[in-house]
């Protein structure tokens, strides 16, 4: 009987990644294999791994069976012998069974990418929200996988592809899954109760949302625009958990803004359909900061990225600015012009220098004035604090004054409107 390799988790986990590159992919692609595959490296290091190597398979289509096709699994197994890899991470979703044969074949752990990412994100999880998202996307990922009473990934002991709020020991089954995976998504509605009680006492304040690619600079945009002090980490999905901030705009007005989780290339499924909780933060966004670094040389690719999991979400018509960050990075000042150009409404930034953060703040302004309302209030003199709010955040069109009253004519935010609807004319 074949024993389980146990990882000695005060050492990192050596890892092999794995690529296919297909003719398909070349001719609809954007992204290089080699692009990607680098993308993978970082993945694995923010896992926390580390990669002794790279393979990169050519083939016309991927095998139905081991995906590399067999004599490829054969090598890596090799290689993976001389280098005493611990696992081999594949840059693409493995259908169950190609991943058994996989393991079978290289004879020690195999995961892909999703795997990966969902690790990522078992670690980065720490309020309930996205503990039991993260654990209702690893246990969907995992139903498929099971094989009899057991699980099929009959190797892992520990580390990467084990951790996080849904680890579950190799002999549950299916049933307890399934009865799992019914109790989370009630929690997730339980959930969504709350965030719709919290949003009742947002004051009506307009709603913006940072979204964007993974460790692009969302979270220090946040901190600079609120003077904050959430998290910076220099690494891929750094912040999972939403966050909200109040920001105040040149016009005096109050923006709730909250940074999101990065979006990434090959952005599993399951987690799009499991964070349906989180990102609804980015469906009742009044108006969407998409941050962009851009010193990145795949920064288009990036950008589309972003754009196909908002199509996923059924909000790629929502306002809109592309904010371009790390524009201190950036020496050729041609291509600066060429992404503001491509990608308008845009504006240039360096969240980490404060530059350009007046203009960013002056579109915004603009973009939400575009949602005010034509209204008339009728004002005693003596609540001067009203009529004084009202010439201070709104933009009167004209004023009156009468003997008991001053009339102001305006067009302005409806959520103050509201407040001040005791005081509407409605001649």
């Amino acid at each position: 009987m074949e024993k389980t390799k146990l990882v000695n988790l005060n050492l990192p986990e050596k890892a092999i990644l794995v690529a296919l590159e297909t003719r398909q992919a070349i001719r609809e692609v954007r992204w290089t294999v080699e692009d990607s595959i680098r993308e993978l490296e970082s993945l694995t290091e923010t896992g926390g791994a580390c990669v002794l190597g790279q393979v990169i398979q050519k083939r016309e289509t991927a095998d139905v069976a081991f995906y590399i096709g067999k004599g490829k699994a054969e090598e890596i197994g090799q290689l993976a012998r001389e280098k005493q890899a611990d696992l081999v991470i594949f840059n693409d979703d493995l259908s169950p069974s190609q991943q058994y044969n996989l393991e079978d074949k290289i004879g020690i752990k195999v995961i892909d990418r999703t795997q990966l990412i969902l690790d990522i994100f078992a670690q980065r999880a720490h309020s309930n929200a996205g503990k039991v998202q993260v654990e209702l996307a690893q246990l969907t990922y995992l139903l498929p996988r099971l094989r009899g009473k057991g699980i099929l990934l009959s190797r892992l002991g520990a580390g990467i592809g084990t951790r996080g709020p849904g680890e579950m020991k190799l002999e549950v089954d299916r049933r307890r899954i399934n009865t799992r995976i019914s109790h989370l998504k009630e929690k997730i509605k339980e959930i969504d109760q709350q965030r719709q009680v919290t949003k009742k006492k947002r004051g009506g304040f307009y709603l913006a949302t940072i979204i964007g690619y993974t460790n692009v600079g969302k979270s220090t945009l946040l901190n600079v625009l609120a003077h904050s002090q959430v998290k910076v980490d220099d690494r891929l999905f750094a912040t999972l958990d939403p966050t909200t901030r109040k920001v105040v705009l040149p016009n005096h007005q109050t923006l709730l803004v909250t940074d999101t989780v990065g979006f990434i290339n090959k952005l599993p499924h399951h987690l799009v359909a499991a964070f349906q909780s989180t990102l609804k933060e980015i469906k009742e966004a009044d108006i969407l900061i998409n941050v962009l670094d851009a010193s990145h040389p795949r920064i288009e690719e990036q950008n589309q990225a972003t754009h196909t999991v908002l199509r996923d979400l059924e909000i790629e018509n929502k306002p809109i600015i592309n904010v371009l960050n790390k524009i201190d990075l950036l020496k050729n000042s041609y291509r600066l012009a060429r992404l503001e150009r491509i990608m308008e409404p845009a504006v240039a930034i360096s969240a980490l220098r404060k530059d350009g953060l007046k203009e960013l703040l002056k579109k915004i302004t603009l973009f939400l004035k575009e949602k005010w309302v034509e209204a008339e209030f009728s004002f005693p003199y003596r609540r001067s604090d009203l009529i004084s709010l009202v010439c201070r955040q709104a933009e009167v069109e004209k004023k009156d004054f009468l003997a008991e009253r001053v009339v102001l004519k305006t067009k302005i935010n409806p959520f103050l409107a509201q407040k001040l609807i005791e005081y509407q004319n409605r001649r």
